[in-house]
């Protein structure tokens, strides 16, 4: 194909800690200024609330400052020119791979999630025409009947948990349309997938572990059996010919400038990653939705409650990278080799940026005040050239569903009163899940 593969990566907990400390000793002396101290309790207060940490932090030490994680420090890059800088004009200075999104690679491989340079620029050019809007807007029909299909049980007065209902609703449309399954049989891939993904719930020290019953050892043992799924789906369909309209299909078929097509290997590795990236993207955003739309009762335009929705709960919520070389942000020096994060969760939640943050307002969306924004304030789905492939489809997806519940019903919160918690690993979710009362429309 011309493109070499992408590199290896530390996959084992002593290489990988070996690796950063290698990259933290030559940093040594140069990170900004913040907290840099070792400390377990500011670790498990970032995996348990992270969002009032970092904009403490941003408020101390401005936008651009370190927190020690365990025992790597990391740098972080707040606010609308931040983010700009690392996914726009300054995005060739950061690599992905060897940054946090590496730790995905056990699960993805070596998806668009996890690569960087000539590789995934390759991948993605492949990849695109499966995207284009006339394709997705094909995808709409599956997306309608399943959310129908979904509703057939629901019944005013009654309880359920919204999250776990639309997580369930939208492996339904992946499996149909990311692998053209039908879902009937797909109920066991679904829960492997459940089960894989409850790697990156775990506290950091969990994931460390690698002996019998440990988190990973859970993960890898669900990876296996998904990657004989989805590689005897590939042989079948090699072997006979057959096509559908769902992405597999699609990128089975589509080839490069040269000619050159997708592996197997590379196949999987990609349907992985969208379907990780789109199924979490979804179902977190209807979830979060319907929050908020039950606290702030009346007549919304759905696509502006959607985009406030993303503001002020990005499922991608960070965006973890490693510095190649030296950089200046703010006024502030960053050295070369360190982990570097934006983060959209914050950004979206800065006063300065978005007055009253932590209120729904979805008019912040009208045309003239999106157009008042600052470039790199609102990031829900990345920027410049690695800006989510699936944003379309996901947008979508989540507008289909929307339709239909309120076309129907409105929801309640079953538990008013109760303190919203969310969970940040891998994308953000209710922690616990959403509880609500069904009521006629």
């Amino acid at each position: 194909m011309g493109v070499a593969p992408p590199p290896t990566v530390p996959g084992g907990v002593i290489e990988r800690v070996r690796s950063d400390m290698r990259w933290q000793r030559a940093a040594r002396g140069q990170f900004p200024p913040g907290e840099l101290s070792f400390s377990m309790r500011r670790t498990r207060e970032f995996e348990r609330e992270p969002l009032p940490l970092l904009l403490r932090l941003h408020d101390e030490y401005g936008p651009v400052f370190s927190m020690r994680l365990m025992y790597a420090p990391v740098v972080f890059a707040l606010g609308p020119e931040a983010n700009h800088y690392m996914t726009v004009t300054g995005a060739s200075n950061f690599r992905w791979r060897d940054g946090g999104m590496g730790d995905l690679i056990p699960l993805l491989g070596d998806g668009l999630l996890t690569t960087d340079g000539d590789y995934h620029r390759r991948a993605r050019r492949i990849m695109l025409p499966a995207f284009h809007r006339e394709q997705i807007a094909a995808a709409r029909a599956v997306m309608a009947e399943e959310a129908e299909r979904a509703l057939e049980p629901w019944r005013p007065g009654e309880r359920l948990d919204l999250y776990a209902w639309t997580r369930r609703l939208a492996l339904r449309v992946a499996m149909r349309a990311l692998f053209g399954f039908d879902p009937s049989r797909s109920g066991d891939m679904a829960a492997k997938f459940e089960g894989a993904l409850g790697y990156w719930g775990r506290s950091y020290a969990a994931q460390m572990l690698r002996g019998p019953g440990s988190p990973y050892r859970a993960m890898v043992s669900a990876r296996a059996w998904l990657d004989r799924v989805i590689f005897g789906e590939i042989e079948a369909r090699r072997r006979s010919g057959e096509r559908g309209q769902d992405i597999l299909s699609l990128l089975m078929d589509a080839t490069d400038e040269d000619g050159s097509v997708l592996s197997d290997q590379e196949l999987r590795d990609q349907v992985m990653t969208l379907l990780f990236a789109g199924h979490d993207t979804t179902t977190s955003t209807v979830t979060f939705l319907f929050l908020e739309l039950a606290r702030n009762p009346g007549d919304h335009d759905l696509d502006l409650a959607i985009d406030e929705t993303l503001r002020m709960y990005p499922p991608a919520w960070i965006g973890p990278r490693r510095s190649i070389e030296p950089f200046e942000l703010h006024g502030t020096r960053v050295p070369g080799g360190v982990l570097v994060n934006y983060c959209s969760w914050a950004s979206h939640h800065l006063a300065e940026v978005f007055p009253e943050p932590f209120e729904f307002r979805p008019e912040r969306f009208l045309a003239d005040a999106r157009a008042a924004l600052p470039k790199g304030a609102y990031v829900p789905f990345g920027g410049g050239s690695r800006t989510c492939i699936g944003m379309r489809f996901g947008l979508l997806e989540v507008r289909a569903i929307a339709e239909a519940i309120l076309a129907r019903f409105r929801l309640e919160l079953a538990e008013p009163e109760r303190r919203l918690s969310i969970r940040q690993m891998p994308t953000l979710s209710p922690r616990g899940g959403l509880p609500v009362v069904i009521r006629a429309a």
